[in-house]
């Protein structure tokens, strides 16, 4: 049985890690290098998102880097320019404007039994492609946002700046975070209650929650226009699972049956109460429903389930 406490593993050996690995036809390398860091649990890579693409810097016409961020290089030349925007545009031509593309990859480090004992590492694979002409001669802009993001770029052919690189983006102390994130919420946080809800249902004695859920951190804006962090828990499997959203009349053994499958190919006990908080796949009807077998004949659901589910009766919640 693991114990959880305090993880050695900082940001700054992750930062230098990724500077010092190329990423290769696979992640496998970068993964056994962070396991290198803490031998004494289980790394696993939970997650590859989805492409994205921003903003780059500039190279000239061989390939040479110019700057590095675009929208910095822009702001500090414009006023180096006297603020005029012609002489910006002067001296800008034969300038490449970059994109960057990549996928943010997940890794997971176990470090105790509970729900929230592990630590989450986010790094991003990046790429730098050739994007078009800093300035469009046919249409120039008309103002240093325009200079930015044309409304009517001029692309050229694509070539790659430099090789692909990682770049560390953040760690995560999920049970750490947890704590710091229910400070600010007068009720218990969404997360939270997902979290304990897991701990005490039949789920956490047969898997692992962060084999299956992982969770993005994120700023938002309050109403008064403060800084909010939040956070939010997000399904990593690829599973082929059923939808269960149209259960009209089903009750009793049909409905349990329609759970227990739902529940194998998920993997776990209970995973179609969580797909369900999560609004994912499962109807809140289907919670519904069991409650009203469970109030009824049929008992199917081992008490500690029930538990779970009467809490989330009386105070619906969702993630």
């Amino acid at each position: 049985m693991m114990t959880a406490h305090t993880f050695p593993l900082d940001g700054q050996q992750l930062a230098k890690l990724c500077k010092k690995t190329l990423p290769g036809q696979s992640d496998e390398v970068l993964l056994a290098k962070i396991q290198a860091l803490a031998p004494d649990y289980p790394v696993r890579l939970a997650r590859t998102g989805s492409e994205w693409y921003r903003l780059g810097g500039i190279v000239d016409m061989h390939g040479t880097r110019i700057a590095n961020d675009l929208v910095e290089w822009t702001e500090r030349t414009f006023i180096e320019c006297g603020k005029d925007l012609q002489t910006l545009i002067d001296h800008s031509q034969h300038l490449i404007a970059t994109r960057q593309t990549g996928n943010t990859l997940y890794f997971v480090i176990q470090t105790g039994d509970r729900a929230e004992d592990f630590i989450q590492v986010d790094i991003d694979k990046v790429r730098e492609m050739s994007d078009r002409l800093l300035v469009s001669s046919a249409c120039p802009p008309e103002d240093l946002e325009e200079f930015i993001d044309p409304l009517t770029p001029e692309y050229i052919d694509t070539f790659a700046i430099g090789t692909a690189r990682y770049a560390y983006r953040r760690k995560t102390d999920v049970a750490l975070f947890m704590t710091e994130i229910n400070k600010y919420h007068f009720e218990q946080h969404p997360v939270q209650r997902f979290m304990d809800d897991w701990n005490r249902s039949s789920a956490a004695q047969k898997a692992v929650l962060s084999d299956d859920w992982i969770v993005r951190p994120f700023r938002h804006t309050g109403r008064f226009g403060e800084q909010q962090i939040n956070v939010e828990i997000i399904n990593t499997q690829q599973k082929n699972l059923p939808q269960l959203d149209d259960i009209q009349g089903k009750k009793g053994v049909a409905l349990h049956n329609m759970l227990t499958r739902f529940d194998r190919q998920a993997g776990y006990p209970f995973a179609w109460f969580f797909y369900m908080v999560k609004g994912k796949l499962v109807s809140p009807h289907c919670g519904v429903a069991v409650f009203k077998d469970l109030s009824g004949d049929f008992s199917y659901l081992p008490e500690r389930d029930v538990h779970v589910l009467k809490d989330w009766i009386n105070a619906p919640y969702n993630v």
